[in-house]
């Protein structure tokens, strides 16, 4: 266990021979970038910055599948007449692609797209082609060995050197204010929190007590919003067969009216079906799938909570955090702690991440950058 990603970085003086404004790029030696990614099922993150500085030079979230254009597609009909399209611009052009998802459950699935897709990032991050990056990449809890070496294959020769990171920890990490540290009464999310990371593939559920969380740390469980995607089609196939809507239309609607706890019928969603304007009930649904998920996650909650020593416990029940895409869902925060409440623990606490919940993975994957250590490091030979 290595708790040197907390400690705090040196001063530039102290990593760079110069000032780094006296420093001028030499012609033989690329110029250095940290780049912190949140590699996503369904979306990611990337953030660069300049060694040396606290400066986001980069932050885009990009939808994570690769679309290869189809043979015969007339000129002119995509931009450039690029063979391979990436993120938003694959999901417009659907009809004339062959769309690829690089990850499932959090991992690497496809290994060519995977990789195409990382050279994509490392183009948003460095458009010039020229720079040596080095990448902090979040992965699951718990992510084995061969999904760690996937993540590493994908990204030889695109990065130089690599570090991998567990979500729910980069999460904390870029959750916590550093400006409030040491402000009186300020809550470090670092020193003792229980996050939650509800993705695409995975839900990611961590204890972070201010050391890097070993496995004992940490649950991730295979069930997310792809699962819950899959039974709300599944549910609404069964209500209105032949519907003809599509997994993507789903999640849509499922972003726009997900909850949990009691049912909310009437909950009426217009959809377009053979050109025509229909009206569907969806509140069972949407409610039965989401709160499938809260089956899940509850008991790994529990779990971890009964992991942490008697003298953090308490603390630990008033930072109970919930972020990804998941947070979105309504009333995840506040039937999570109903439940804790009902189930005799003490006062609990547990609140949403925030509306920026898409880049805190990613921004804690650039501190994570600027804190390591060289030895740290991977280097990656293309």
């Amino acid at each position: 266990m290595t708790t040197a990603i907390l400690e705090k970085p040196a001063s530039p003086s102290a990593t760079l021979p110069l000032a780094a404004s006296t420093v001028r790029p030499s012609s033989t030696k690329p110029a250095a970038l940290l780049v912190g990614l949140d590699l996503g099922t369904n979306k990611s993150c990337v953030l660069a910055g300049n060694p040396g500085t606290t400066d986001i030079t980069v932050s885009k979230v990009v939808p994570s599948v690769v679309g290869y254009v189809k043979d015969g597609i007339v000129d002119g009909i995509i931009t450039g007449n690029a063979k391979i399209l990436f993120g938003e611009e694959a999901l417009r052009q659907m009809l004339h692609v062959e769309l690829a998802t690089p990850l499932a459950e959090g991992i690497i699935a496809h290994p060519e797209s995977a990789r195409d897709f990382l050279q994509h990032i490392r183009l948003l991050a460095d458009p010039t082609g020229r720079a040596e990056i080095r990448a902090v990449v979040g992965v699951p809890a718990n992510a084995g060995e061969a999904a760690r070496e996937a993540i590493r294959r994908a990204a030889s020769g695109i990065f130089s050197h690599i570090l991998l990171i567990p979500e729910p920890f980069l999460a904390a990490l870029g959750y916590r204010d550093d400006a409030r540290v040491k402000q009186s009464g300020y809550v470090d999310p670092v020193v003792n929190s229980l996050f939650i990371d509800i993705g695409g593939g995975t839900s990611d559920l961590c204890l972070v007590q201010g050391y890097f969380p070993t496995r004992d740390d940490q649950i991730s469980i295979a069930f997310a919003g792809d699962a819950i995607d899959e039974l709300i089609f599944d549910g609404l196939n069964r209500t209105y067969p032949n519907n003809g809507l599509s997994v993507i239309t789903v999640r849509e609607i499922k972003e726009a009216h997900a909850y949990v706890g009691p049912s909310r019928k009437p909950l009426e969603v217009k959809v377009v079906i053979g050109g025509k304007s229909r009206t569907l009930e969806l509140g069972d649904a949407i409610g039965n799938a989401c709160n499938a998920l809260l089956d899940k996650i509850y008991p790994a909650l529990t779990s971890l909570i009964a992991r942490a020593s008697s003298d953090s416990v308490v603390t630990l029940l008033q930072n109970i955090i919930v972020t990804g895409g998941g947070s979105q869902i309504r009333g995840i925060d506040t039937v999570l702690q109903k439940r804790l409440a009902d189930d005799g623990y003490e006062s609990p606490k547990v609140r949403l991440a925030g509306q920026d919940f898409q880049r805190y993975v990613a921004i804690g994957a650039l501190k994570a950058a600027r804190a390591a250590r060289e030895n740290q490091w991977q280097v990656l030979l293309g």
